[in-house]
């Protein structure tokens, strides 16, 4: 007799997420013999995701709406989905997913439940009123959903894990800390600084809360001793986007060269000298950072949650305060002067990720939690 593969499904707001933070997690849990499905918006990523043998579900996903009870009818169009594919484990990623698919959960009796906040993002760090609105309804919200029967609620950093456990959101029980989204270190390898003048880059969505401003002022105050290179594209679902023809305007200026979406990060940050994350909210932990230091370049990064599980100061990069663009040109003018500092802390980057957060740790780790939960169901 042939034994049932185990199912594992995936639920996050965006296919093109999955590919970038959870893909090779599917792939390890496929290749340890586990039927892998992913639950989310469909763009053309999809096509690919589909091609790696990952099952693939459209789902009527908007991170901009609002509406409890549109919201609560995919919880049920969900729950319906939850029962015909029959998972042994379900992972959520992000606040929302997690409240959706933990109510989904719920109904369709889903034996085990990852869930993965991977940062707190606009909800807890905005002073928006939005937000300010917004925080004790998701707060409740997360209650009822972050801390299931038999479920588990990684965290990418420990700033996050105690602030939920302090907001008494999740029970600290069921916590387990993973750092990261992983990087493929063979992919993203040291290579020798570019020759040419110093190239600075920030590689991100395009929205105000990654500090795109601050880096645009602190660019003003190095013109002429750098060449600035933004990467990203609007993401227009946020509140907060930073737009194309902001983005087109500051490139007019002559302060930066705007890149639009790059799809090859590692070739990016082989043309730079110094990475950049000015993140103004809480970050998981920026797998932008993480690729920049497995590269061997240096990295000037805010000093909040997520920026600083990835940086040690004066380590493996420069940490400054948020909202600081002064702060942060400073630091950028030291590493500018001093290619022998760039090189020291680009190597000690390359080893904390080598130590802490490659593929292959992450991946490991994420495993045995899938593994643990399948074995304790009833």
């Amino acid at each position: 007799m042939i034994e049932k593969r185990p199912t594992l499904v995936f639920l996050l707001m965006e296919d093109w997420f999955f590919a970038s933070h959870f893909w090779a997690r599917g792939l390890a849990a496929q290749k340890a013999g586990w039927r892998v499905v992913l639950v989310s918006r469909q763009s053309e990523t999809a096509k690919e995701i589909v091609a790696s043998g990952i099952e693939f579900y459209a789902a009527d996903l908007d991170r901009k709406r609002l509406n409890p009870f549109k919201e609560l009818a995919f919880s049920i169009w969900l729950a319906r989905l939850y029962r015909y594919l029959q998972p042994d484990v379900v992972h959520h990623v992000a606040l929302k997913p997690i409240i959706i698919g933990g109510i989904a959960a719920g109904l369709a009796r889903v034996p085990a439940v990852v869930n993965a906040p991977v940062g707190l993002g606009f909800v807890f760090s905005s002073k928006q009123k939005l937000a300010r609105l917004l925080k004790p309804l998701v707060v409740l919200a997360l209650r009822a959903t972050m801390s299931p029967k038999r479920g588990v609620a990684v965290f990418e950093n420990p700033d996050d894990l105690a602030d939920m456990v302090a907001g008494r959101m999740v029970h600290e029980a069921c916590t387990q800390l993973i750092r990261g989204a992983g990087v493929d270190t063979k992919r993203f390898a040291p290579s020798p600084e570019p020759e040419g003048p110093v190239r600075i880059a920030l590689a991100a969505r395009m929205i105000q809360e990654k500090g795109i401003r601050d880096f645009i002022a602190a660019a003003r105050l190095l013109k002429g001793q750098a060449e600035f290179w933004l990467a990203g594209a609007p993401d227009l679902a946020n509140p907060n986007p930073v737009t194309e023809a902001e983005l087109k305007a500051w490139e007019a200026e002559g302060v930066v060269k705007w890149l639009g979406p790059v799809q090859n990060m590692a070739a990016l940050l082989r043309q730079v000298h110094i990475f950049t994350l000015p993140s103004t909210y809480r970050e998981g932990l920026p797998k932008a950072v993480l690729e920049a230091m497995a590269t061997g370049r240096p990295v000037v990064a805010t000093d909040i949650p997520g920026c600083r599980e990835a940086v040690i100061d004066n380590e493996t990069g420069i940490l400054v305060p948020p909202n600081n663009p002064h702060a942060m040109a400073d630091a950028l003018a030291k590493l500018i002067e001093a290619p022998e500092l760039r090189a020291r802390l680009g190597a000690a980057g390359r080893t904390r990720v080598e130590e802490n957060f490659s593929d292959e740790i992450v991946c490991r780790k994420t495993m045995e939690v899938y593994e643990t939960l399948r074995s304790n169901a009833p």
